[in-house]
């Protein structure tokens, strides 16, 4: 401090310290430049090259992320429609069809961006872009309706062989991230039987019967009239989240909500 008050002369305190302070704040600009030149700042997604106050993204996949995200939707199972063609909280395509779940949340479309930035979270490695999904899976836990019944989170279970190649549980990461007053994780719900790609199953009846009899509980679980939301990555025709709540409902589950950060099937250009 003596150093910095010889420099600047007879000058006040206050004015001193308000030097001092654009000084400081000229340097770290300096520094973040000089480290964009060494380091440039890339797209997470795309790896373009983006600037310092971009957050992570370019522009086109801001945009595209956007463009897929904070619509309308139907809260039993997760598909785009106006909340006004809704009836008795159920969309017209989901009316008729066999739902376990007592209600989901996602952040947006599988589509776009999002897409992408999924696939490579889930097949590449890519694990650092659990900030991201993680605040957009957040931010659609928070807007449902359900958030302040949950008591208990649930990541959707990989195979033991399958968790092994891959390194990692994608949906046990995203739960991992969320954020509630209450509310664990917990992994008693466990996949007993390898399956095969749920992508490859050309009909909703074959992924429903590619996952029966997938799943199962650990003896001794807690599951018994508790409130469950599982998490997931992706649901399409709902058949793993079907599944899961069927093998949790048996185990005692009251309720067995659903959150994920897209729901594919749907075309949105």
């Amino acid at each position: 401090m003596r150093l910095g008050v010889s420099i600047i002369g007879g000058v006040g305190t206050a004015e001193a310290k308000a030097i001092l302070r654009h000084v400081k704040e000229a340097g770290a600009l300096a520094l973040a430049g000089m480290n964009h030149l060494v380091w440039p700042a890339v797209c997470i997604n795309c790896k373009r090259s983006i600037c310092e106050g971009d957050r992570s993204l370019c522009k086109e996949c801001w945009g595209q992320l956007l463009a897929c995200t904070g619509a309308d939707y139907c809260p039993a199972c997760g598909r785009g429609v106006s909340r006004y063609a809704l009836v008795d909280g159920a969309c017209a395509d989901c009316k008729d069809r066999k739902i376990l779940f007592d209600g989901i949340a996602r952040s947006g479309y599988y589509s776009g961006s999002l897409q992408r930035m999924i696939l490579t979270f889930k097949y590449y490695g890519r694990t650092e872009l659990d900030s991201t999904l993680g605040f957009l899976i957040n931010a659609a836990l928070e807007g449902s309706s359900f958030i302040d019944e949950i008591e208990v989170f649930v990541p959707v279970p990989l195979h033991w062989s399958r968790r092994l190649g891959r390194g990692y549980n994608q949906s046990m990461i995203l739960a991992k991230r969320l954020k509630h007053t209450r509310a664990k994780i917990n992994t008693e719900l466990v996949r007993v039987r390898r399956t095969k790609s749920q992508p490859l199953m050309a009909t909703p009846a074959a992924r429903a019967r590619n996952v029966a009899g997938a799943f199962a509980v650990r003896r001794g679980h807690k599951f018994a009239g508790r409130n469950i939301c599982l998490v997931d990555d992706i649901k399409t025709t709902g058949a793993t989240l079907n599944e899961c709540a069927k093998t949790l409902k048996e185990a005692g589950a009251a309720k067995v909500f659903a959150v994920v950060l897209a729901v594919a099937g749907q075309d949105i250009s």
